[in-house]
């Protein structure tokens, strides 16, 4: 099973891969097979950040009280 990454994994690889796609030096096949890689990171950052916020909003709706509570992603 492959270990997801955490945000900071992640923005770093997609970081590396926009570079390689910007500089150009990939064929066609090598260029989409990145791209496509990095939709998948992209995504992942995304839900982490979507999954922090949900967090932050459950603890600051706690009737001011910093509160944690768990939550179900959709």
């Amino acid at each position: 099973m492959e270990k997801e990454n955490n945000f900071e994994d992640s923005m770093k690889n997609l970081e590396r891969i926009a570079t390689e796609l910007e500089n150009g030096n990939l064929s066609l096949d090598e260029s989409v097979k990145k791209f496509e890689e990095g939709m998948k990171l992209a995504k992942q950052c995304n839900d982490i950040l979507e999954q922090a916020e949900k967090k932050i909003t459950i603890l600051l709706e706690k009737n001011g009280e910093l509160e944690e509570q768990n939550f179900e992603a959709n």
